[in-house]
């Protein structure tokens, strides 16, 4: 009986907003898509340093 009651305790957890559902989810989606924009900038701009650095006389 005590035993039956204290794994019940252990596996209770609580979501506090948005860490679970519909929102979660649209989160992940937003956090995705701004990675990705973010990740290409950053490529494009070091591709542009690169190709400048590089045809630059010496």
């Amino acid at each position: 009986m005590f035993r039956q009651s204290a794994n019940q305790e252990k596996q209770r957890f609580y979501l506090l907003p948005g860490m679970g559902g519909r929102n979660y989810r649209r989160k992940q989606k937003v956090i995705l898509k701004a990675s990705l924009i973010v990740g290409v900038l950053v490529s494009a701009v070091f591709a542009a340093v690169m190709y400048f650095v590089s045809r630059s006389p010496h």
